[in-house]
């Protein structure tokens, strides 16, 4: 990382910004399609307001046999991505819209919100929520 991103990193650490590790994979039929998907997931990510990508490291594109049902061979690929969020509900947003299979808070130690932080964080979920359903990509169970 240059200077002034270490600079500008280390002021919104200060300012109460929350660093966090994530580690994300991508599965697909073929080489290029899994490398070429998880590059485009992470360079959207780091075009997201209030998130700021620190560092990301791709591992090798491993080859999985049989990954699933009716599926001889796949390709798998993951990376680290290290990144600063401006607030929880940020962070929430990133991890429902790009599907980290871990994430680690780092900092700070302690979080603490009042009433309306977290009524908005479960707003944000809700909206999230909604707008998968609205583009097919899921819906909301509604029980009886």
């Amino acid at each position: 990382m240059d200077d002034k991103k270490q600079r500008l990193a280390d002021k919104r650490l200060r300012e109460g910004w929350i660093k966090s590790t994530m580690i994300i994979e991508v599965l697909a039929i073929n080489r290029e399609a899994a490398e070429s998907a998880l590059s485009k997931h992470v360079e959207k990510m780091e075009q997201e307001e209030g998130t700021m990508i620190l560092d990301r490291r791709f591992h090798e594109t491993q080859e999985v046999e049989k990954p699933a049902p009716r599926i001889e061979k796949a390709y798998s690929r993951i990376v680290d991505v290290d990144a600063l969020t401006r607030n929880f509900d940020q962070l929430v947003r990133v991890v429902v819209s790009y599907a980290p299979s871990s994430i680690e808070i780092l900092e700070p130690e302690k979080l603490s919100m009042d009433m309306g932080e977290a009524q908005g964080i479960l707003n944000s979920i809700a909206e999230i929520i909604h707008k998968f359903a609205a583009a097919g990509l899921g819906g909301v169970m509604v029980s009886t």
